[in-house]
């Protein structure tokens, strides 16, 4: 059996909306009540998709769960009187950031040799809280293998689980035995610390890991109080590779040293504040890139078009390639509507290190695939959705149709 990564990307779904729900994401906030274009913003992401297939890459994707989520309506009695807020939790397109759908340990890394997988509870958002049940259906279907694959419940809600924004994987090779690193925030700022360190430790044990091999590092709280409201934000891996920005932890060479203690090949390539701000670092979100082994062995980071318009970022790139440094191919994409949103391109993938072939094929990419997706979102998708919008029956109904047009498209009905 070949283990590769593959990337899961979100395919925006049909609601995406800037309802500003997410307290902490500085982009969302800032975007809050803003007109959203769906249309665009599924392209967008099909669009990079469809770049790191080009790249060589195994592509998959998750889906948009059902909005408006009826069952949250009516928990809720969320009628005509109810709070704007908690209508447009129920409108959320949130699930497309599929860094929050799961925690995954690959099989090397497992007690019983097969991939776990457990999907972030994430209450500390109401918005976010409601994903995990209709997330985990299609995880028990895309990876329904069991004989390769563990689907787990969520984590007990008294501890927040973001998933896989705030884990970390060092390994010499994608296929071989890792070490995971769980990054936990500490309450008090004044910003909420989403996830709990019990949550971390409780996915390690439930997914059968090695103690000696699991590393838990506390975020820095000023990270967290300037917007990094997800390690991801600040901090991305990939096998020996640590990139990462000077104020991401609270104790930066604690960090350093634990990684390394576990994992001795570890190489940290520090973004200094001197250089880049933490505060542009996550206006640009630079960190929130994917970081890549192409087929040639090579590393790229894949970042969004907003570090090229950035000067600090952009010359910081450009100094990092002409260095013999590991990442040697930094490449920009277009994911404006997501980013205005505060999801940059790791924030739309979920990694799994696993066969190809143990995965259902239904949630593989390949380019045939990836045009009929797109003719769907081009003739169904809102072109547009306004603040008023939300909660109207006109929108319901070109939502929910939309959606059912893409699972027909996917032999995917049983999820509608």
């Amino acid at each position: 059996m070949s283990l590769f990564e593959i990337n899961f990307d979100g395919i925006v779904g049909p609601s995406h909306n800037y309802a500003g729900l997410s307290l902490g994401n500085i982009a969302s906030s800032s975007h809050g009540g803003d007109t959203s274009y769906p249309r665009a913003a599924a392209l967008q992401g099909l669009g990079k998709m469809r770049s790191n297939m080009e790249l060589g890459l195994a592509q998959g994707f998750l889906l948009p769960l059902p909005r408006p989520n009826l069952g949250l309506i009516r928990d809720l009695a969320l009628g005509a009187g109810a709070p704007r807020q908690l209508i447009a939790a129920a409108w959320s397109a949130s699930s497309m950031w599929t860094a929050n759908a799961a925690t995954v340990s690959p099989a090397p890394d497992t007690a019983d040799g097969r991939c776990h997988l457990t999907p972030a509870n994430l209450v500390t958002m109401a918005h976010r809280a409601q994903e995990w049940r209709d997330t985990k259906a299609q995880l028990d279907i895309a990876f329904g293998d069991s004989k390769h694959f563990a689907v787990h419940d969520a984590i007990l809600p008294t501890f927040g689980d973001e998933g896989a924004a705030n884990h970390m994987r060092f390994c010499e090779g994608h296929g071989a035995e890792g070490v995971e690193v769980f990054v936990y925030g500490t309450q008090g700022g004044k910003f909420p610390a989403r996830q709990h360190e019990q949550a971390s430790r409780a996915v390690a044990r439930l997914h059968g890991l090695d103690p000696d091999k699991c590393v838990f590092i506390e975020q820095n709280p000023e990270a967290i109080a300037a917007g990094a409201f997800h390690n991801d934000v600040v901090s991305v891996a990939n096998e020996r590779v640590l990139f990462t920005h000077e104020r991401a932890f609270a104790d930066k060479q604690g960090a350093y040293d634990a990684i390394a203690a576990a994992f001795p090949a570890l190489q940290v390539v520090e973004v200094p504040e001197s250089a880049v701000s933490l505060e542009e670092a996550i206006r640009t979100y630079l960190f929130n890139a994917q970081l890549l082994t192409l087929p040639t062995g090579e590393m790229a980071l894949v970042v969004p078009t907003e570090c090229q318009e950035s000067a600090a970022v952009w010359s910081w790139c450009e100094h990092m390639l002409a260095t013999n440094g590991p990442i040697r191919k930094v490449i920009p994409v277009d994911v404006k509507q997501s980013m205005a949103n505060g999801g940059g391109p790791a924030c739309l993938r979920l990694r799994v290190v696993a066969d190809p072939a143990t995965v259902d094929p239904r949630f593989m990419l390949d380019e045939a695939k990836l045009e009929r997706v797109e003719a769907v979102v081009a003739e169904n998708w809102p072109e547009q959705i306004d603040p008023a919008d939300i909660g109207s029956d006109a929108l319901a109904k070109t939502v929910i149709e939309a959606r059912e047009a893409l699972l027909s498209v996917l032999s995917l009905d049983t999820l509608a």
